[in-house]
């Protein structure tokens, strides 16, 4: 692609050379390039890629872009007469135009939907997904899971939104494939660091609001963390925002251009929840669907999984939907590893879901708590070389939430997992609840299973839609739907 096409919408740029420059490829990683491409150097957490523009010269960059305020004149003394070399305000923001240029924005070409929030991003996008494609759409899906186009999975992703230049490939895939719509979780980290910068976002949605991803690596405090979602809306069209929220609620103000709607249960919304009931395997309510009320059910139990339903509703039905569409693709609705409930013969409510950190397992030990009517059974580790700090919290979360815990193995890595439950059990001390170790995750799955009664929830938490066990460097099958189905078979 010309160069100059590729640079089109950016402002501010200082160019030397000539713009009339096939470019073959973009990339911010030096060890990508070839003959022909593009490097876009980029100050990253880690390392910064100035440091790499003689690299990308040496390997055959015929333009470089980099940030005004990072170069050095050591960095750009004698460079080759033949390279552009381009000096941009900010090239995170123009690596983001840029991607969207080179792959002639896709999103143009879809009706984007986006969720931020805290939590139920996932969720509402596999159920966004579920209610579009049963009224006939081909839908695509990016988050923090995987990707889908229709019902072909891409793979797990590294990271909730894509950097900028994957992230546009896979709209450009999903046009390719005749995609109607794709639905994306829109993460606080890439509307800081403006990954989704130049896309085209038909709708928002805004979940809920609450402390979390406070680091210096992340964001500096809870102002900073709420602007950063605030952005998604000042890229929408529409929006349909958690009434019930207070930060959703002062949204409408701060963006005025974009067309607001609400969903709720507590407070008056456009559409709104009524006569609620909670089990250990469903929730269901009475919503507004076309002119009158109807009942609505999900195998997703769970207040929160009401708000998330709301959510997947309006969008279905902006787009028209049926009740009757919207009612069989909401009850069907599976989200691998999250508060995903494992169908079995036996009558046991067995839950598999992602929560591995303090907040997550206190929220779904704190839900699933509210209403199961026997025991809850609580089966989770922590993962090896990380956080360390967190696995006494997490100890003492389970010991006072859960009525029986079963200290296990994650996924050890490199450390030694007998050590790592050792932490676990030094916070389950703290408490009063009942407990043992089992340094075998699966072993420890069976426990739970055979202990359990009808009334029970067994909630096995950590690693939700993960497929394997990392041990010692190496990575063993672990797909814990097929561990439970197994078991129970047995």
């Amino acid at each position: 692609m010309e160069l100059t096409s590729i640079l089109s919408g950016l402002e501010g740029l200082k160019v030397k050379g000539s713009l009339e420059v096939e470019v073959h490829q973009i990339h911010s990683d030096s060890s990508k390039i070839e003959k022909g491409d593009m490097f876009i150097a980029i100050d990253g957490f880690e390392t910064d890629g100035h440091q790499y523009i003689r690299e990308a010269i040496e390997k055959g960059a015929k333009v470089i872009m980099a940030q005004a305020d990072k170069v050095t004149k050591e960095m750009v003394q004698g460079l080759p007469k033949d390279t552009t070399f381009i000096l941009a305000p900010d090239t995170r923001h123009a690596i983001a135009i840029c991607s969207c240029n080179y792959y002639n924005n896709p999103s143009k070409k879809l009706k984007l939907i986006g969720i931020t929030g805290t939590k139920g991003k996932t969720t509402t996008t596999f159920m966004i997904k579920s209610l579009l494609e049963k009224q006939g759409y081909k839908v695509g899906l990016i988050g923090t899971i995987c990707t889908y186009i229709g019902d072909k999975n891409l793979g797990d992703n590294d990271r909730t939104t894509p950097e900028a230049l994957e992230l546009q490939e896979l709209l450009s895939k999903m046009v390719e494939e005749k995609c109607d719509f794709a639905v994306m979780e829109v993460s606080s980290q890439s509307l800081k660091l403006g990954r989704v910068d130049g896309c085209n976002f038909e709708v928002g949605i805004f979940t809920n609001f609450s402390k979390d991803h406070i680091s210096p690596k992340e964001h500096s405090s809870m102002e900073d963390y709420f602007e950063s979602k605030v952005k998604l809306f000042k890229m929408c069209k529409y929006a349909y925002i958690n009434s019930d929220d207070i930060y959703a609620n002062k949204v409408p103000e701060l963006v005025p251009e974009c067309e607001f709607k609400t969903y709720g249960i507590d407070n008056p919304s456009n559409l709104l929840a009524k006569d609620i009931t909670v089990t250990n395997s469903y929730v269901d309510f009475k919503v507004k669907l076309g002119d009158k009320n109807q009942r609505v059910k999900t195998g997703i139990p769970g207040r929160f999984s009401v708000y998330n339903s709301l959510a997947a509703i309006s969008i279905a039905l902006k787009y028209g939907c049926t009740p009757e569409n919207i009612k069989e693709a909401l009850i069907n609705v599976r989200v691998p590893g999250r508060s995903e409930l494992v169908d079995n013969d036996k009558e046991i409510a067995i839950m598999i879901d992602y929560a591995h950190s303090p907040e997550s397992l206190d929220s779904i030990l704190t839900t699933v708590k509210e209403y199961t009517q026997g025991d809850v059974i609580c089966v989770f580790g922590c993962g090896g070389d990380r956080d360390n700090g967190k696995r006494p919290i997490m100890g003492e979360i389970a010991g006072n939430k859960a009525d029986y815990t079963i200290i296990t193995s994650d996924n050890p890595r490199t450390e030694d997992p007998e050590k790592i439950v050792e932490q676990i059990e030094a916070g389950m001390k703290q408490t009063k609840g009942k407990y043992e170790c089992i340094v075998d995750r699966k072993q420890a799955i069976r426990k739970a299973i055979k202990m359990a009664k009808k009334r029970d929830m067994v909630i096995i938490a950590g690693k939700g839609h993960e497929l394997t066990q990392e041990i010692n460097g190496k990575k063993y099958p672990f797909d814990e739907r097929k561990i439970v189905k197994e078991i129970l078979e047995n």
